[in-house]
């Protein structure tokens, strides 16, 4: 039977029971369509009533015991109200269990009889398949612990280790590293104690892609379906109990976005300004900031009637006076006024990309009406043979693109100013423009070559702009998402997934992760927060670095811009502290990486220093290396340098309180650091090393210019030895995971 074949049988038992107005299918017919896909289910018979089961002919059913279970349709958790019973395989049992059902359950409407199929019952011997229908990510597979403790297992396992969630269109490598994340699944597929894997790997990975093959039935046909528990037995995996919900939506459509046309926002050789005053309102420092940002003022337009020039920039009354049509059209005006600007923007073709800034567009009740507007002017204009324009926003702070010279955040420039610093290979997008600009000002030491900020998605979206640039030079996307438009995750997961092929990196902060949070995200920019875990379990199988907290996001987009091009070669790690308590701190969090014992030519080296320092007799030579606070400045490179050579060793962990009196590291009178000042030094290492390294400074704001200046030296430099080490395993097992 093709594949085609076996979807129209499905396809014709939910319609009908759709025309019977159900939503689920009877277990019976639900274990029908996962037989129509290849997956094994016992030997069984249906029956009406125990008269039914006194005329049956049990020799089809093998085994002393078999299991009787109420059938019909909304009858999802059978257990819980006495509609399973383990019975003697004999017709009177059988005929006594299902009067008793009758009795309990009225609304039954028959009852099946199935061999008892041998299998462990304890974790990991039986599992859940599920699929289910989500808007952000299409059809998403989960496999986890099954039974009827399904839920409890999953609470009592840390986050990634209760389930596996799998898409269709994800490799089998990557399948295969999703599924492992899950306990369960790792004690059904992997020797356990000497004992051999209960069933071979690729069985599983055969039945779950038979699974995934419902998805094409998703959500028009199937919204949800799960087979609890899927058991092992003999080597076999059997579904012994199935649950199909009907589906009540369409798949969701519309004409496909022109995002070749993004260009335009971030490359426009035009520009024109709607909604500047004489006065600095956001249009006004909007004009001002394109001009700092270096764009020809001959080439940017003021939309202003009455209005010759507006700091030195050609004033036009109106969008149809426009000499030629720009490539970026920026909205500044309210709300209200945006509907018609747009409209007559798509009447006269004046521009290939708009940036709407106003808010109240979707975000706000009343704005709904506006924005439903606004997208059917898009859908006109996409049939259209220039396809219409692409539009950023609403509700957005704008855009600021280095190479475009373009820069319409409306945020002035003495609360924002452009960092001084070489363009740094990084991309900033992100939903909320709030979220952008903070993490821009906090991390001042790079300058991004775009920060993007989408608002409220009217038309392109957070994965629209990860498509178009995965094929840019960025290195390193800082990404703020609060909802996905309807299938934007899995566009988003499908550009990440080539980007971290790439060797580059996607970093991932993923709002509204709570029914509070999603309540917030929603008053802000309208969009719906999705299942978090969803998110972030893909997210990751794709290669993405997902932050768990604001702080994190901070120190991972600092790490790995200040780390991209260090070749990682594993992760073995030389660590080293002037402090006894953060020797001890970082052993306690070394993870999953490892100490190893110093190599001989690296051991004499640092007995060397410890001689001349004088503390030969006091310390031992082990790793994480207390050097005391007897150290000093040229000591601390040496030994760094010493760790750092080793070839036993694959990266390492420089740790300085700084309070030490025997180390230089306060700044000089004028702000610098001496040139033999531990602070100088290490920052000289980092640019004469190859290996990946991170350093520690715990201590108080006193010795933030410390901090400051090691991260401009290039140092990824945290505050505590901990966190550095969590951040920068995380760093490490992406690179060995073969992304670069």
């Amino acid at each position: 039977m093709t594949h085609e074949t076996q979807l129209e049988s499905i396809r014709t038992l939910l319609t009908a029971a759709k025309l019977r107005g159900e939503t689920s299918l009877a277990e019976t017919e639900a274990m029908r369509v996962f037989e129509a896909i290849g997956v094994e289910t016992p030997r069984r018979f249906f029956v009406a009533d125990a008269a039914g089961a006194r005329a049956a002919d049990l020799a089809g059913l093998p085994g002393d015991r078999v299991v009787v279970k109420a059938v019909a349709p909304g009858l999802l958790h059978k257990t819980e109200v006495g509609g399973v019973a383990f019975v003697s395989n004999d017709i009177e049992s059988i005929a006594a269990a299902i009067d008793a059902m009758a009795a309990r359950i009225p609304e039954a409407s028959g009852f099946s009889v199935s061999e008892m199929v041998e299998h462990e019952t304890g974790f990991g011997g039986e599992l859940l398949f599920g699929l289910r229908w989500t808007d952000d990510f299409g059809p998403v597979a989960t496999v986890g612990a099954g039974g009827v403790y399904a839920e409890a297992l999953a609470a009592s396992l840390a986050d990634g280790q209760a389930t596996a969630m799998v898409t269709a269109d994800m490799s089998d490598d990557e399948t295969w590293r999703a599924l492992r994340r899950s306990a369960a699944v790792r004690l059904l597929v992997e020797p356990h104690r000497g004992r051999p894997p209960r069933i071979d790997p690729r069985l599983l990975l055969d039945l779950l892609r038979r699974l995934l093959s419902l998805g094409d039935l998703m959500p028009e046909s199937i919204s949800e379906c799960e087979v609890n528990p899927l058991v092992a037995s003999h080597g076999r995996l059997v579904a012994l109990d199935a649950l199909v919900k009907t589906g009540t939506a369409a798949r969701p459509a519309a004409p496909p976005r022109p995002i070749r046309k993004i260009r335009s926002l971030l490359e426009p050789r035009w520009v024109a300004v709607v909604g500047v005053s004489q006065k600095l309102n956001p249009g006004h420092v909007i004009v001002n900031n394109m001009l700092r940002a270096g764009f020809d003022r001959n080439r940017l337009y003021v939309v202003k009637p009455g209005a010759d020039t507006l700091e030195g920039c050609r004033c036009v009354a109106s969008i149809s006076d426009l000499p030629e049509p720009v490539d970026t059209l920026v909205l500044s005006v309210d709300a209200a006024h945006t509907p018609e600007v747009l409209r007559e923007a798509i009447d006269t073709r004046a521009a290939e990309g708009l940036v709407v800034i106003p808010g109240g567009l979707d975000e706000k009740r009343g704005g709904e009406g506006a924005a439903v507007e606004m997208r059917a002017m898009l859908d006109e204009a996409r049939l259209q043979d220039w396809e219409g324009p692409v539009v950023n926003g609403g509700n957005c702070l704008g855009i600021r693109s280095a190479p475009g010279h373009v820069d319409t955040l409306f945020i002035p420039e003495a609360k924002l100013p452009v960092p001084t610093t070489p363009v740094s290979p990084v991309a900033f997008i992100a939903q909320s423009g709030a979220f952008a600009i903070a993490k821009m000002s906090k991390l001042e030491r790079l300058n991004p070559k775009y920060a993007i900020t989408v608002g409220n998605q009217l038309d392109l979206t957070i994965g629209d702009y990860l498509t178009y640039l995965k094929d840019d030079d960025v290195r390193v996307f800082a990404v703020y998402v609060e909802g996905f438009k309807p299938l934007d995750g899995r566009k988003l997961i499908e550009a990440a997934r080539e980007i971290a092929r790439s060797g580059r990196v996607v970093i991932l902060y993923r709002a509204g992760r709570t029914r509070a949070g999603a309540a917030a995200t929603s008053s802000h920019t309208a969009s719906i927060a999705g299942d978090y875990a969803v998110t972030r379990e893909l997210a990751t199988a794709a290669g993405v670095v997902v932050a768990e907290t604001l702080g994190d996001f901070d120190d991972l987009v600092s790490l790995f811009t200040l780390l991209d091009g260090t070749r990682v070669g594993g992760s073995r790690l030389g660590a080293m502290s002037n402090a006894g308590f953060e020797c001890v701190a970082m052993a306690d969090a070394i993870g999953a990486m490892s100490l190893p014992k110093f190599g001989e030519v690296s051991t004499e080296r640092i007995r060397t220093v410890f001689e001349r320092c004088r503390i030969a007799s006091v310390v031992d030579m082990h790793n994480p290396l207390d050097l005391t606070p007897m150290v000093d400045d040229a000591g601390y490179e040496e030994i760094a340098r010493a760790i750092l050579d080793d070839e036993t060793l694959d990266g390492g962990l420089v740790g300085c309180v700084p309070l030490s009196g025997s180390l230089e590291t306060f700044p000089q009178a004028d702000g610098g650091f001496a040139e033999g000042s531990v602070v100088a030094r290490l920052a000289r290492l980092r640019t004469e090393s190859g290996k990946p390294w991170v350093a520690v400074v715990d201590s108080g704001s006193l010795f933030d210019p410390m901090a400051r200046a090691l991260e401009a030296g290039g140092v990824p430099t945290f505050r505590s030895a901990d966190r550095a080490l969590r951040l920068f395993g995380a760093f490490i097992r992406r690179r060995l995971d073969g992304c670069g």
